[in-house]
């Protein structure tokens, strides 16, 4: 960023500077960590005055500060310092509106300037504040091309609340949820049955999901128990209620996923169609523009190319549903194709056969290594050129070592929340962990839902 100001002697009355500021979500989250006014008319989409419209107004003082990135940026510009500031607040400025902070020198004189500074919405010219500005103008010239401001990356995980809002007017999805005997997976399950995501029928041993649901407070009335003893036994009548046409997705609630899968892999009474399953993370990543997907990484140990197919497909077949333009990074070491690295030697084999047709509706490109999968920089720097190199949304890992160190690393060191699906069963299998938030197991079912209703409409 360029930084250049005026000093005392260069300024003249009539001297102008403006600056155009789209304000983001992100922003008014910004001001509420720093200022500490978490006041829910500036953070939640509710309807807090009754007039009928959500709020999500920028914070009056948010607004008038980007007065002084104009004095402190542009004119003066650096080493500029405040005396004293007038406001008149005339209208709200509110998250993703547009708008223009103007400041004009009216007159100098010791050291002191004077200047009109107001906002406007960009959209039609409407005031929003006005007043004036006393500071005192810098004496030595700055010019500088590198002043850099480090990033901040919000904690707000805006990718599942898109997902849970394509979810919620969807017909609730009724799902079969396996052993919902402790509070964690209970209070996930009924949670989406409040935001309508899921019609949940509880499987298992009724007393314990009864007393579950006693520790957390909850009321099971109307809620269809099909009491059942043993994890096994449990997820063996999930698979039966899929059968019947009673369920449309099967939910892990506190079993181990090995007595929950073991069932549905039966070649009689399973829930297998044909390609092999696959578990796919769908990461909401704070700063990332859009969902990343991390994929084998709860079920395939070892997969082998045939497998990696599926695996791919399945993924792609997933971004699809969500609205993505799915681009599949299959990862390795290196970028090149290293014969003594069989990753590296079945990526390049999958992004031949999706050039041929055999893996279908997305692009897909490998060996990646992490870096220039998912940076366009570290991409250039190597030279990798095509759609997918930098950009890719889909992370195809080379098992499930890998996938789960990846995961993790996302979860516990850049605070992404994931939600967790079984493919290539009959139904979405949503997969949680034990110690996954509230918004993982609402994302998972909001995921699940999506896909079915998406692979209905077909």
């Amino acid at each position: 960023m360029h930084l250049a100001n005026k000093t005392f002697d260069e300024l003249q009355p009539g001297d102008s500077a403006e600056l155009r500021r789209l304000i983001t979500a992100d922003d008014i989250y910004i001001f509420a960590a720093a200022s500490g006014n978490s006041n829910p008319m500036h953070l939640t989409d509710s309807d807090l005055d009754g007039d009928g419209t959500t709020e999500r107004i920028a914070p009056g003082m948010f607004v008038a500060s980007l007065i002084s990135a104009v004095l402190g940026t542009q004119l003066p510009g650096p080493g500029t310092l405040y005396r004293r500031q007038s406001l008149d607040f005339h209208a709200r400025a509110h998250a993703w509106e547009e708008i223009i902070v103007r400041v004009e020198v009216m007159s100098k004189a010791d050291g002191v300037v004077r200047l009109k500074t107001e906002v406007r919405h960009a959209s039609d010219g409407k005031l929003i504040v006005s007043g004036e500005a006393e500071v005192l103008a810098p004496t030595e010239k700055f010019d500088q091309e590198d002043a850099e401001v480090p990033g901040l990356i919000v904690r707000r995980h805006r990718h599942f609340e898109a997902i849970l809002d394509r979810a919620r007017p969807l017909p609730a999805l009724p799902t079969a949820v396996v052993c919902p005997d402790d509070a964690n997976s209970l209070g996930g399950a009924l949670l989406a049955a409040k935001e309508s995501i899921i019609t949940p029928i509880l499987v298992g041993n009724a007393e314990a999901i009864r007393a579950a649901a006693a520790e957390i407070g909850a009321d099971l009335t109307g809620i269809e128990i099909v009491d059942v003893t043993g994890d096994i036994a449990a997820s063996e009548r999930a698979c039966a209620l899929v059968h019947e046409g009673r369920v449309a997705a099967v939910m892990k609630g506190h079993l181990h996923t090995d007595d929950l899968l073991k069932p549905m892999v039966d070649k009689a009474l399973g829930l297998r169609v044909g390609r092999r399953f696959t578990h796919v993370f769908v990461m909401d990543v704070p700063g990332q523009p859009e969902p990343l997907f991390v994929t084998d990484a709860a079920i395939n140990i070892a997969p082998d190319l045939p497998t990696k197919v599926d695996i791919c497909q399945n993924a792609i077949d997933l971004a699809l549903s969500l609205g993505m333009d799915p681009r599949v990074g299959v990862l390795s070491a290196v970028e090149t194709v290293n014969p003594a690295i069989q990753s590296s030697i079945d990526a390049a084999l999958l992004s031949k056969m999706a050039d041929r047709g055999q893996i279908t509706g997305g692009q897909v490109e490998g060996p990646l290594a992490m870096d220039n999968a998912v940076d366009m920089a570290a991409a250039r720097t190597k030279g990798l050129k095509g759609n997918v190199a930098g950009r890719a949304n889909i992370l195809v890992v080379p098992g499930i070592d890998a996938g789960n160190m990846l995961a993790k690393q996302l979860a516990f060191i850049s605070h992404a929340e994931g939600a967790g699906l079984v493919l290539g069963a009959k139904v979405p299998v949503i997969l949680n962990s034990r110690s996954d938030s509230q918004m993982s197991r609402l994302a998972s079912c909001a995921v699940a839902a999506i896909h079915h209703f998406a692979g209905a409409k077909k």
